[in-house]
């Protein structure tokens, strides 16, 4: 299965791959089989990315708690905020 091997990249190589995937497509010249394979591995590294993405998001939001507790429930509290 190769999102095991695409999960084990990091996030600089796996935009890295993207952005060639994305070269190689916009350029074509390629069968349409070869095509749909790029398109499949572009999509398989833009997840990689996103996942990268959104745990740096939560290390940052853990990190900003930890920091300043009092305002770590921001989410949960703008709901009551309309209220007044």
């Amino acid at each position: 299965m190769t999102s095991n091997v695409s999960e084990s990249l990091g996030y600089e190589q796996a935009r890295d791959e993207l952005i060639d995937v994305v070269r190689r497509l916009e350029v074509g010249g390629t069968t349409l089989e070869e095509s749909l394979a790029l398109w499949e591995r572009g999509e398989e590294l833009a997840k990689v990315c996103r996942q990268w993405l959104e745990g740096a998001r939560k290390r940052l939001d853990a990190a900003l708690a930890e920091e300043n507790p009092e305002t770590g429930s921001d989410d949960e509290d703008d709901s009551s905020t309309g209220s007044g």
